[in-house]
């Protein structure tokens, strides 16, 4: 699964450092990153839908939207998609957080 996700990393790196005529990802980066924040959010709202829906196929494509727009703000802001996943592999090492995220939840 990591390779999927940093090949698709590497792709949207690959456009930013060289732009393509023509390609989605360069227009998001050329728009800056209200556009993608706001891209991410309407992707986010359409996963929430799709999952509401109870529609698994576009569920899964909706998640992938919301993944691809998500690595493009991570591009434009500096994030190495390895510091993604290592908080998600020590977050999956942890045990017993249950408490902390009631009171996470509690708090939102």
């Amino acid at each position: 699964m990591d390779e999927t996700l940093e090949a698709l990393y590497k792709v949207v790196l690959d456009r930013r450092s060289a732009p393509q005529e023509g390609s989605y990802t360069c227009y998001l980066f050329a728009q800056g990153l209200d556009k993608i924040l706001k891209k991410v959010g309407e992707e986010c709202t359409e996963t929430i839908i799709a999952a509401k829906n109870d529609s698994p196929a576009d569920t899964v494509g909706e998640i992938s939207d919301l993944i691809y727009h998500l690595m493009v703000m991570m591009v434009e802001k500096g994030i190495p998609l390895e510091d993604v996943l290592a908080e998600l592999d020590r977050r999956a090492k942890k045990i017993g957080n249950l408490k902390h995220m009631k009171q996470v939840d509690k708090e939102s």
